[in-house]
């Protein structure tokens, strides 16, 4: 266990509902008060729903897009929100199975069925739609935007990086490799990749992929690797996949690196 103190405490962070239209302008507060029905029309587009959680010391903070697993947007994944908010971030967590009604499940099957009913393409569109919205929120700063995603929402942080040219960060864990591997040639930004040496989700073929990919387009991707841990090992309410030290060492691998990335942007914590 780390003895480094995050900057924020959890009773400095707050957290708030999120709702915008995917794919589309993102209103802002001008729009809505000029507009008497706003708040009766009914969108004809996919809404985008979900969480932020962020400092409310003063201040101007990077954003972050926190993409979650098969499981949905559960707890665990709101308590990962709140404890990358400590450590000075806007975070902005979407509902990925808005399409599916926004359903959250414990069981792998459903997970399984509901993550194979998603759209690759609908799911970048909300991801980059949510970093227009960040664009949008005076707290945060314009264009200075990573993502985070872990498992399912791994997968779709490393592809994600290689769209957005505008990302300063992406940090995966456990994803699967994009494909083909030559999409990697588009990586705009550093990634982070983390998975343990036991994982049978993600095979460590794919993680040589990523390797030699890095290596052949000159990209930087630093790749952690964590002894006999499986897929899932920050999961804390999966026991039989958590390993709490493997937790800990790729959490605090995180943070280091994201300050690096973020370093001329973090903002001091305040009174």
């Amino acid at each position: 266990m780390s003895d480094r103190v995050p900057p924020f405490s959890l009773e400095q962070i707050g957290t708030g509902t999120v709702r915008f239209p995917s794919g589309a302008p993102i209103p802002n507060i001008s729009d809505a008060s000029v507009d008497p029905y706003v708040s009766t029309r009914m969108p004809k587009g996919v809404q985008i729903e979900g969480l932020q959680f962020w400092p409310q010391a003063k201040g101007v903070y990077p954003g972050l897009v926190l993409l979650h697993e098969w499981w949905g947007l559960n707890s665990q994944i709101k308590d990962l929100a709140n404890r990358l908010a400590c450590e000075g971030f806007c975070v902005l967590v979407p509902n990925l199975y808005v399409r599916q009604g926004g359903i959250v499940t414990g069981n792998a099957e459903v997970a399984e069925a509901l993550m194979g009913r998603t759209k690759e393409s609908d799911l970048l569109q909300d991801v980059n739609t949510c970093c227009e919205f960040l664009n949008t929120r005076d707290h945060i700063k314009r264009n200075v935007h990573g993502v985070v995603g872990f498992g399912m929402g791994g997968s779709l942080a490393i592809r994600f990086a290689c769209l957005r040219k505008r990302l300063r960060t992406a940090v995966s864990f456990y994803g699967k490799m994009v494909s083909p591997p030559t999409v990697l040639k588009d990586l705009c930004c550093p990634l982070q990749y983390h998975r343990g040496s036991a994982d049978e989700w993600v095979s460590a073929e794919e993680v040589a992929q990523l390797r030699q990919a890095a290596e052949e387009y000159g990209k930087r991707v630093e790749i952690h690797t964590y002894d006999d841990a499986p897929h899932a090992f920050c999961n804390e309410t999966r026991q039989e996949a958590y390993r709490p030290e493997a937790r800990e060492q790729a959490w605090e691998a995180m943070v280091v690196y994201m300050n690096d990335c973020f370093k001329a942007d973090m903002q001091p914590a305040g009174i």
